[in-house]
């Protein structure tokens, strides 16, 4: 039995038709769900509040107020356990390598110096070779090829921009 709109109509506090209130009724003389839920919808309605104790709202905002200074000095005494237990664990991988290193500096000086200038010599080749290559490519390909390449590129950027849109936009409004 589908209750879905008769559970809304009941639990929400909007104004009902004539036309839906007949609905309702008839459907809560035939359904035990929906006629419980109604009274109990009915008990809660007709229920008194209760006004709080004197003194309530001051206990309540001393009670934050101590719960926010114990949160913080959790987090603060959690932070200095994260951060001591980093460190030792950092100390303790990079033990080897930092007595390796205060027993010979030398070593490492030239290890290091040498690694910089071979970083800096590849560099170099490689800017070269992209340069003869830059300059030797363009005579080889000829310029239809040119074409066709960059319009496979637009498309792909098209294409690229519009999955992009699609996928980031929000839908709007009921989805079914």
């Amino acid at each position: 039995m589908n209750h879905q709109p008769f559970e809304t109509w009941l639990l929400d506090d909007k104004h009902l038709t004539a036309a839906e209130k007949g609905e309702l009724h008839a459907h809560v003389r035939v359904c035990k769900t929906c006629s419980a839920l109604a009274e109990t919808s009915l008990v809660l309605r007709s229920a008194r509040a209760v006004s709080p104790t004197a003194g309530f709202t001051a206990r309540f905002q001393e009670k934050l107020a101590l719960q926010k200074v114990a949160e913080r000095r959790r987090r603060l005494w959690g932070l200095i356990v994260l951060i001591l237990s980093g460190l030792s664990l950092l100390t303790w991988f990079a033990s080897p390598y930092i007595m390796t290193f205060l027993a010979a500096p030398v070593e490492w000086f030239t290890a290091v110096v040498g690694y910089l200038l071979f970083i800096f010599t590849s560099l170099q080749a490689f800017t070269e070779a992209v340069q003869v290559l830059t300059r030797v490519i363009p005579n080889f390909i000829p310029p239809y090829v040119w074409m066709i390449i960059l319009s496979a590129m637009a498309g792909f950027g098209l294409l690229w921009s519009v999955s992009i849109w699609r996928f980031a936009r929000k839908p709007q409004g009921v989805s079914v």
